[in-house]
């Protein structure tokens, strides 16, 4: 009952995260949409109000006419919108879902057995979990610094954009050499989460409370908080699609198995941002084909890296004996191939190394169900997750933290196996 209450839990949490995170992107997306689709205003009567820009849309059978000031307007209404809420939302129950999943089992779920950091494969539980949480703190006052330090007026917008996509870099090969292979990407998509919603509590709505609270006196509004903010919100709008890949990418294990998994997970990220720069700048009346083709070029590279590689069962070497009674004989005959391996034999190793976890009524603690539906338990669902298994099995991902202590050759048999 315990585990099927944790379940349900998670799947309640997972919704209102889902929920949240497509109000505040959505709201996002649109705003960017917004800021670049503005003209400058016909009307004498809006240039002499100060109005910067405005735009004309229609949508579900109404017209909507969207001005935006370069300066204060004349008087601010007292339920003036502001967008907060959805971003803290969505941090607060993507963290909940952190804690629920991976922190309350991190030997599970965090340690890398298989890191070459001797410190980072012999991590205790509550090591891993502090290290996470200092990996996403650190993620943020780094990301904070550069952006304090290299353009602190925003005016050197370009170098900062590159010395993030070096942190970021640096994120990917630190989060897969430290934590496990799907913990690193759910890691790393959390230290860029984790600055844009730092970046809405910390800047946006604080410069905007300021300016607002100066306005209403009466006085003039400092710009830097308009121009930090604008800052801010274009790099949120950049780390959103590389985002919502990573927190989609634990359901796909090619993506977190590989040696190079940090290359794989660089390139989703640097795909997603030139991708997004398409349409920022399509909102801007600029079609920029580059941007698009280049994403899936790097998609096309991370898919080719990705790639499984189809090696051949090793051959069978024949016993002492028989080899010295062919040379006496002065025989030369080629040394038998090796008995394929049945999936019977692979079904023993599951039965004996995976099914705790992986079967319709699992017997590991805390699990109600089999993680991500997969199923090992009958020679059926074996065979449905065949490549699969070969390749979580073959790259040591799987099982996690080997609590189940999986055997090379029992990891040898499986490589070795057809899938059939």
């Amino acid at each position: 009952m315990e585990a099927y209450l944790l379940d349900f839990g998670n799947l309640l949490l997972r919704w209102l995260h889902v929920i949240a995170a497509i109000a505040w992107v959505g709201e996002s997306i649109y705003f960017v949409m917004l800021d670049n689709g503005l003209r400058p205003p016909k009307s004498e009567e809006c240039k002499k109000k100060g109005v910067f820009g405005e735009m004309w849309a229609v949508h579900g059978g109404g017209f909507y006419h969207n001005q935006k000031y370069a300066t204060s307007p004349e008087q601010l209404p007292e339920d003036l919108h502001w967008s907060f809420w959805k971003s803290y939302t969505t941090w607060l129950s993507g963290f909940g879902l952190f804690t629920l999943l991976y922190l309350t089992k991190p030997s599970f779920y965090l340690v890398n057995r298989n890191s070459p950091w001797e410190w980072a494969a012999n991590m205790t539980g509550w090591q891993a979990n502090i290290a996470a949480l200092a990996f996403l703190l650190l993620g943020w006052i780094v990301y904070n610094e550069l952006c304090k330090r290299i353009s602190p007026n925003m005016e050197r917008d370009g170098i900062l954009s590159v010395a993030v996509a070096v942190m970021m870099v640096v994120v990917a090969y630190l989060s897969t050499h430290i934590f496990s292979g799907r913990a690193a990407f759910l890691l790393t998509g959390a230290v860029m989460a984790t600055a844009m919603s730092a970046n809405v509590f910390f800047w946006i709505i604080p410069g905007q409370r300021r300016m607002v609270a100066a306005m209403k006196a009466g006085e003039t509004p400092n710009p830097i908080d308009g121009k930090r903010g604008k800052q801010r919100s274009v790099h949120n709008t950049y780390f959103t699609l590389p985002v919502v890949l990573l927190m989609l990418s634990n359901h796909y294990s090619f993506t977190y198995s590989h040696e190079l998994s940090w290359v794989i997970m660089t390139l989703f990220i640097f795909a997603g941002a030139l991708i997004r720069q398409y349409f920022v700048l399509m909102h801007a009346g600029h079609i920029r084909p580059g941007y698009p083709i280049a994403g899936v070029a790097l998609l096309l590279v991370a898919i080719w890296i990705g790639a499984p590689k189809s090696t051949p069962a090793p051959a069978a070497v024949a016993p002492a004996a028989t080899q010295s009674e062919t040379a006496a004989a002065g025989e030369e005959t080629a040394a038998p191939a090796a008995a394929a391996v049945t999936t019977a034999q692979v079904l023993q190793v599951m039965e004996s190394r995976c099914v705790q976890c992986h079967a319709a009524n699992p017997s590991q603690p805390g699990f109600a169900a089999a993680p991500a539906g997969v199923m090992l338990d009958t020679e059926e669902h074996l065979l449905l997750q065949a490549g699969t298994v070969k390749q979580v099995v073959a790259n040591k991902y799987m099982p996690l933290g080997n609590i189940t202590g999986m055997t090379d050759e029992e990891r040898a048999l499986v490589a070795a196996w057809n899938g059939q």
